[in-house]
C-alpha cells in the first residue's frame, strides 16, 4: 500500500471539492483529491446541467405551439425524445474537461479515482493508497432518497441518476414527489410530449412562498400536467411499462415512475466513526463547517442545510481561509439565493414574506410589482409574474421572484442582501430600457412612493419653493 503524507486531503470532486481543491492548490498547499464516482459529482452528471439541457430541449418544442400571438402558426413538433437526451450528454461532454482529472492534475492536484474511508482521525484508505493529512474536507455530495414505499422494490423506477439515460419516451410518466427536481421533470417531459402525473404528499413546491408557487403551479397545469397534492404514496407495483402508484387519494397508473421526494447526504462508505465525527442523516459541523473532528470539515449537501451547487462552492471558498491561512471564517445561509428553472421560473433569497412577518413583525415592508407592467415582459408576452423585496429599516432582508428569467434576476438582490445594502441603492440604479430587471428597481422605487408622493410634509415643503424661491 502505497503511503501519502498531504497537506490537504478532499474527498469528493463535485462542486464544493473542486472548488476548494482548485484555490488551495494554486494557493501552494498540496492537495490530494479522492473521487471514486464521476468527476464533476453529481450537477455535471445527473443534476443541474442534464435537467436544464433537457428543459432547454422542451422548451424549444414548446415554442412552436405557442407562436399564435406573434403572427407565427404554431404547428406540433415532431419530438424525437432521443435526440433530445443526445443533446443532454453532449452538454455534459462539453462541460465535463473543465471538471476533468487532467485538468486538476494540471492545477497541481493529485487525483485518485477512488473511494476513501476514515481508518482514524488524520488517515484515510483508498484503494491501495494510506493517505495522513493535516486537514480533511468532506464533499462526497447526496444522492437521490427512495422511501421504503411498499412494493418500489419489486418495480423498476428512474431517480435523477437514471432518468437521463431514458432514451424511449415514456407515454405517461408517474412523478412521486412535487419540490423542484419533481416539477422541473414534470414540465420539461411534458413538452416532450409526454403525459404526467406528479403526486405529492403535502404541498407542491411547498418550501416556496405560496402566492409565487400557485403562479408556476397554475401554468403547469394549464400545459396539461396532473398534479395531487396531499395524496401519499401507500404502494407502488406493475411492472415495466405498467406501474400504479395508490395513495391515500386514489390510484394512478403510467408507463414509468421517477422518484423525486428528496436528497440523502452521502456518508456511508466513510467510517465517521472511526475519525470521532458526529453525524446522523448528514455530518454535524458548525457555522464554520468544522465537524466534531478538528482536522476535518464537511461542505456542500453532506454537511446538511441548504443542498444547492451554488452553497457547495461558497463552502469550499469559505474553508480556504482557515485550511490555508488560519484565519476565522463561517459561512451565511441568509444571502443565498435558490431558483426553480419551472417556466415561470421561481426566485429566492433571504426571507419569505411568511418568514419576514413572523421575525421582524411590524417592522416589515413588502414592496411589490408586477411583471405586466414591465414594457419588455409585454413586448415578450411574459407577463404572468411579480416580485415581492421584504424590507427592514430600509434594508431588505429576503426577495421572491416568479416570472421569465426569474433566477437572474434574483441575483441582483442576493447582492444587495449579502452585502447589507439599503434599498437605495437599487433604486437610484439606472437600468437600460427595455429589460426585464426593470422590475427590481420599479420594486425598490416603491419604498419611497408613500416617503415621497403620499406625504402631506413634501408636498408642503414643495408648494413653499414653488411660491417663493425666484
Amino acid at each position: 500500500m502505497e503511503v501519502i503524507k498531504t497537506d490537504v486531503l478532499v474527498i469528493g470532486a463535485g462542486s464544493g471539492g473542486l472548488s476548494f481543491a482548485a484555490g488551495a492548490s494554486q494557493m501552494g498547499a498540496d492537495v490530494t483529491l479522492l473521487e471514486g464516482h464521476r468527476m464533476g459529482g453529481d450537477c455535471l452528471n445527473f443534476g443541474c446541467i442534464p435537467s436544464k439541457a433537457l428543459i432547454a430541449a422542451g422548451k424549444h418544442a414548446h415554442a412552436m405551439t405557442t407562436g399564435g400571438a406573434f403572427g407565427v402558426t404554431p404547428v406540433q413538433p415532431k419530438i424525437d425524445y432521443a435526440g433530445a437526451k443526445a443533446h443532454v450528454q453532449k452538454v455534459i461532454e462539453t462541460i465535463a474537461p473543465v471538471d476533468s482529472k487532467e485538468r486538476f492534475e494540471g492545477l497541481g492536484v493529485r487525483v485518485i479515482r477512488e473511494f476513501g474511508a476514515f481508518t482514524d482521525k488524520d488517515t484515510v484508505v483508498a484503494g491501495n493508497y494510506r493517505i495522513t493529512a493535516r486537514r480533511i474536507v468532506i464533499a462526497t455530495g447526496s444522492s437521490p432518497f427512495v422511501p421504503p414505499i411498499p412494493g418500489l422494490a419489486d418495480v423498476p423506477y428512474y431517480t435523477n441518476e437514471t432518468i437521463f439515460d431514458l432514451m424511449e419516451r415514456p407515454d405517461h410518466l408517474i412523478i412521486i414527489g412535487g419540490g423542484p427536481i419533481g416539477m422541473e421533470m414534470a414540465q420539461a417531459h411534458v413538452r416532450l410530449g409526454c403525459k404526467v402525473t406528479v403526486i405529492e404528499a403535502a404541498k407542491a413546491m411547498g418550501k416556496d412562498d405560496p402566492e409565487l408557487a400557485a403562479i408556476v403551479l397554475r401554468n403547469l397545469r394549464a400545459e396539461g400536467i396532473e398534479i395531487v397534492e396531499g395524496a401519499k404514496a401507500e404502494k407502488v407495483s406493475g411492472k415495466a411499462g405498467d406501474v400504479t402508484v395508490q395513495t391515500d387519494k386514489g390510484t394512478h397508473t403510467g408507463t414509468h415512475l421517477l422518484m423525486a421526494v428528496g436528497r440523502k447526504a452521502n456518508i456511508e462508505r466513510l467510517s465517521l466513526d472511526a475519525a470521532g465525527v458526529k453525524h446522523d442523516r448528514a455530518i454535524k459541523v458548525g457555522a464554520d463547517l468544522r465537524t466534531t473532528n478538528r482536522k476535518v470539515y464537511a461542505i456542500g449537501d453532506v454537511a446538511g442545510g441548504l443542498q444547492f451547487t451554488h452553497v457547495a462552492g461558497y463552502h469550499g471558498a469559505t474553508v480556504i481561509r482557515p485550511i490555508l491561512f488560519g484565519l476565522m471564517a463561517k459561512a451565511r445561509t441568509d444571502h443565498i439565493p435558490w431558483a426553480t428553472y419551472t417556466d415561470p421560473e421561481l426566485a429566492q433569497v433571504g426571507l419569505t414574506e411568511a418568514e419576514a412577518r413572523k421575525k421582524h413583525g411590524s417592522a416589515l415592508e413588502v414592496l411589490r410589482f408586477e411583471y405586466d407592467e414591465n414594457d419588455r415582459a409585454i413586448t415578450e408576452g411574459k407577463t404572468d409574474g411579480l416580485i415581492k423585496v421584504m424590507v427592514v429599516k430600509g434594508r431588505p432582508v429576503g426577495a421572491s421572484i416568479v416570472g421569465a428569467q426569474a433566477g437572474e434576476l434574483i441575483a441582483l438582490w442576493a447582492l444587495v442582501i449579502a452585502n447589507k445594502l439599503k434599498i437605495g441603492a437599487v433604486a437610484n440604479m439606472v437600468a437600460p430600457y427595455p429589460i426585464l430587471g426593470e422590475i427590481s428597481k420599479r420594486a425598490a422605487g416603491q419604498y419611497y412612493v408613500p416617503r415621497l408622493f403620499d406625504s402631506p410634509m413634501v408636498k408642503k415643503v414643495v408648494a413653499l419653493i414653488q411660491r417663493y424661491v425666484p
